[in-house]
């Protein structure tokens, strides 16, 4: 066989050989243009400095009840604490300096404050349970002729017109003991229904006084003082949403 033990000529055989690049290594991988930074943006407006931690102070007289508003205010207002301070209807006004708002016992005449009335409370004749009194279902002035009238010296209603009875002879008494005097059948007291309930006695009942006076109840702060605050306490009281307006 001619071809035998012959090297095969340049560039014969299977395919086609690779070329190799002969480029310098530099050429072959460019180096990368580095990125460009970002210049970072600072803001010169001042941070907004948080709120001064404060409590808002409702005060309260005897009888009222503004549980549903406090529960209310805890969702509305969780970092601002409600505290309810109790206060005497006989200083209501002078109480008034030591809280924002207050609910008091009307009237309250004074050009310096804001007057809202809230709700009226029907007066009650609070007697032993056993009293002939307890068997009615309500009574008025004509039923109580010839009963004693034990006196407050907390009283919130004023003077009664009760013709036929008779004040007792003893000092007037703090609510919370007229009742329990009351209770033993020495006499009879008026007040507004809350209050009887408020200090209600097993041995002493109360009957509704249908043509007796009614106590109004009211919210009330100084003028001077009406704060955002004040003003979401009173949009509760009224009803408002918080996203509602004002």
């Amino acid at each position: 066989m001619a071809n035998q033990g012959r090297r095969p000529a340049k560039g014969a055989g299977r395919g086609t050989p690779v070329r190799r690049n002969k480029a310098a290594p530099a050429e072959r991988f460019p180096p990368q243009k580095p990125k460009k930074k970002t210049a970072k943006v600072v803001f010169d407006a001042p941070q907004t400095e948080p709120e001064a931690p404060r409590t808002f102070r409702l005060g309260a007289v005897p009888g009222a009840t503004p549980g549903k508003w406090i529960d209310a205010w805890k969702q509305r207002m969780p970092r601002v604490p409600l505290e309810l301070v109790p206060i005497e209807a006989a200083t209501q006004r002078t109480a008034l300096d030591e809280v924002d708002a207050a609910l008091v016992r009307l009237p309250l005449t004074d050009e310096s404050l804001h007057i809202i009335p809230l709700y009226d409370e029907l007066p009650v004749v609070v007697a032993a349970a056993d009293s002939h009194l307890m068997a009615a279902e309500e009574l008025t002035s004509a039923d109580l002729e010839g009963e004693i009238v034990i006196g407050l010296t907390d009283d919130v209603l004023g003077a009664l017109d009760l013709p036929g009875t008779t004040p007792a002879s003893f000092a007037a008494l703090p609510t919370d003991q007229a009742i329990a005097v009351a209770a033993s059948g020495v006499g009879i007291m008026i007040v507004p229904m809350s209050l009887a309930r408020m200090h209600h006695r097993k041995d002493a009942d109360h009957r509704v006084l249908a043509d007796g006076p009614t106590s109004t109840v009211a919210l009330v702060w100084p003028r001077e003082r009406t704060t955002p605050d004040v003003e979401t306490f009173v949009g509760i009281v009224r009803g408002r949403t918080a996203n509602s307006s004002r």
